[in-house]
């Protein structure tokens, strides 16, 4: 299984007006690298033992190392300074720079010159192509998705808008009909009230007028009571008298006439 990842980095250095192209084919030991300015290529083949012994001189795992330079020459890091000068004998030196722990470092390869520069540039070409193709049927999907979802979302969003009307007339017509039940429940309580009020006050009035009448004849059946009391008072007055002058009559001394 081909466990190899690639990149392709369009790389611009100050130094040099027209930009250069560098192919990355990396593997979890080690790494190949093209460069093309499109007409003069190199080439830089790092070995296991390579990229072993550089990873032990920066105190790094081998994979780690092989990440970090993936990611600097995959694609141009903002901040890092790159350059591609003469080495020599028609040689290269690729060079970049980057922080660790606030401290500014630089890695290097040497790039040998290749014969055949035409299939080195053209194998880079190839692979921008496919990589574009590759890019634009991606670009295709995603906007056919992009399109399916909107027109997905809209419909959604319609739905959801008839459901919140729905909504809001089933909840106006609800509390119309409530609000009519509710408004009766208060007038039969009303009713009902006013009903108690009145029947509270009868009873209150009526026993108001029973007071009233009872103590009327409370005080009629005394008023008899002593005129009852009056009479019998006088009868006995009377019999005293008769009694007495009775007495009287047969106490007087019966004398004898003189003559």
């Amino acid at each position: 299984m081909d466990s190899a990842r690639h990149t392709c980095l369009k790389l611009q250095i100050p130094q040099n007006p027209q930009p250069f192209f560098i192919k990355g084919t990396w593997f979890p030991s080690h790494f190949n690298l093209s460069i093309t300015d499109g007409l003069d290529a190199w080439t830089c083949n790092a070995s296991e033992e390579e990229v072993k012994d550089r990873a032990s001189n920066w105190d790094q795992p081998v994979s780690e190392y092989i990440d970090l330079s993936e990611r600097y020459l995959g694609f141009q890091q903002p901040g890092s300074v790159y350059g591609f000068a003469d080495a020599g004998g028609g040689n290269k030196r690729l060079s970049w720079t980057f922080k660790k722990e606030d401290t500014k470092l630089e890695w290097r390869w040497k790039f040998k010159p290749v014969e055949d520069s035409k299939k080195i540039t053209t194998g880079i070409l190839d692979f921008l192509m496919d990589a574009n193709i590759r890019l634009s049927e991606e670009v295709v999907m995603k906007t056919r998705s992009n399109e399916k979802l909107k027109t997905e979302a809209e419909k959604c969003l319609a739905q959801s808008e008839k459901f919140q009307n729905e909504k809001q007339e089933f909840e106006t017509t609800i509390y119309s009909k409530f609000l009519g039940v509710l408004n009766s429940k208060k007038a039969k309580l009303r009713e009902l009230r006013d009903r108690m009020s009145n029947q509270e006050k009868t009873t209150a009035k009526s026993e108001e007028d029973d007071d009233v009448d009872s103590h009327s004849t409370d005080r009629t059946e005394t008023f008899e009571g002593d005129s009852g009391d009056d009479d019998d008072v006088e009868e006995d007055t009377a019999t005293n008298v008769t009694t007495t002058l009775n007495d009287a009559s047969e106490k007087k001394p019966r004398g004898t006439k003189r003559k």
